[in-house]
């Protein structure tokens, strides 16, 4: 039986004495959550290795397996919970749409005192806030470099 690997951008194939080893290359644009290496989880000191062929072969299996099971778990999660988040999101935006707002404007024409109150409200707590939040992010220029 053969088995053909095609390696993705982040990853290269090397074969040392028959094992096949994947080695990732190092991504600036990849967070460090999901840089977990073969050697943070068997934690065999550089000096005590099993034997070269064991570790090698060892390596490339975890290698392998972690990036299987990676695709694996993203290829039957991600549609279910894109699904799901999609449901959220419009099952909200309904309740708002068609729920929410209506009341606040119904509110807003009955009582005119509540107006008042309201818009005293969002001037003081709610307008505020979000001009903080713009004028910290007013100065944020973001930069796209093509290697």
């Amino acid at each position: 039986m053969r088995l053909t690997l095609k390696p993705k951008k982040d990853m290269m194939i090397a074969y040392n004495d028959g094992c096949i080893v994947l080695l990732r290359q190092q991504l600036g644009s990849l967070g460090s959550l999901n840089q977990l290496g073969f050697e943070d989880v068997i934690a065999e000191p550089e000096l005590t290795h099993s034997f070269d062929k064991v570790w090698i072969c060892s390596h490339a299996l975890f290698e392998l397996s972690k990036y299987l099971i990676y695709k694996l778990v993203t290829l039957v999660l991600a549609i279910p919970l894109a699904l799901v988040a999609g449901i959220i999101f419009a099952v909200l935006s309904c309740l708002h749409i068609w729920i929410v707002v209506p009341f606040v404007k119904t509110c807003l024409m009955v009582l005119p005192s509540v107006q008042t109150v309201w818009k005293s409200l969002t001037d003081v707590f709610i307008v505020p806030v979000f001009q903080s939040i713009g004028r910290c992010f007013a100065m944020v220029n973001i930069r796209l470099d093509q290697e």
